[in-house]
């Protein structure tokens, strides 16, 4: 099972790795380095490549190495490498993002120093928080909570499903609704890939493959695929099951500065869940 070396990945695919075992499968880790963590290392304004975080991985899978890869889904390109599929979805962490350093937005003073080195995440900020300082942060969780512990920055965002996944409890974490901050396509979520004609992995699988979550990711991607983002877009998409339907929240904006921001949330029988996707493009293109 091949991994990043950063805590979170490690601590995500040992959850994955425990399950396995847990099935009587036998699992031994392979480590990489990627790309993705040389940038986030590096002081540079290198711009991010799309898949910079898994490319690394993908070829071990390609070359034998390795017979699965675990990722974190936002971190995945909707294209995959001929060969290779996504073979299995946990269930579903929190989806959400979450302020680290203030109880909510709008306690944090005009021109308070937020941090995050997500477009996405700095296009909503600024869109309901104009007078807020966004500044451009990276690195690991650990290094960026540093960040806010040292006061080099007010108040962070981050994903709550990385703090949960590493053990990290704080008081000063407060949860962002999808309405305000609505989380990347396939955030919370751990895809696991793998060769699409390995029918043995695929078996071992799927004591951990969770339908409804593969629905949404599906859903969530096919978005990214149809508005042309990625990872490092300014673009939301976030699908959630309601009993009998699913819901989608989409969020997007033609730049981190969020001058044209839109946001759209329809809801849909989950059998039309394919065709609710075509009506979130259509609602975007026509909102003001």
């Amino acid at each position: 099972m091949a991994t990043r070396r950063s805590p979170l990945a490690r601590a995500q695919t040992a959850q994955v790795a425990a399950a396995l075992t847990a099935a009587g499968h036998e699992v031994d880790l392979l480590e990489l380095v990627t790309t993705g963590d040389r940038w986030s290392a590096a002081d540079s304004a290198a711009t991010p490549d799309r898949g910079m975080f898994v490319k690394e991985l993908e070829q071990a899978l390609l070359d034998g190495r390795a017979d699965l890869a675990v990722h974190s889904a936002k971190d995945l390109p909707t294209e995959l490498p001929p060969g290779l599929a996504v073979v299995a979805t946990p269930a579903r962490a929190d989806a959400r993002d979450v302020l680290v350093g203030a109880s909510a937005l709008d306690d944090l003073a005009a021109g308070a120093r937020v941090g995050t080195g997500s477009p996405r995440r700095q296009a909503q900020l600024r869109s309901v928080r104009s007078d807020l300082e966004v500044v451009a942060v990276r690195g690991n969780v650990g290094t960026r909570l540093d960040l806010v512990d040292r006061g080099d920055v007010d108040a962070l965002v981050l994903a709550a499903a990385g703090l949960a996944r590493l053990g990290v409890t704080r008081g000063d974490v407060t949860h962002l609704p999808e309405d305000v901050c609505t989380p990347a396509a396939g955030q919370g979520i751990l895809a696991l890939e793998g060769r699409s004609d390995d029918a043995a992995v695929r078996a071992a699988l799927h004591v951990i493959d969770h339908a409804p979550t593969r629905l949404c990711l599906d859903v969530e991607r096919e978005v990214l695929t149809r508005l042309g983002g990625g990872c490092f877009a300014p673009v939301g998409a976030f699908c959630r099951p309601d009993g009998e339907h699913v819901v989608l929240t989409v969020f997007r904006a033609s730049d981190a500065d969020a001058g044209d921001a839109v946001r759209v949330s329809l809801t849909a029988h989950r059998d039309r869940a394919a065709s609710l996707v075509d009506d979130a493009v259509a609602a975007l293109a026509v909102a003001p």
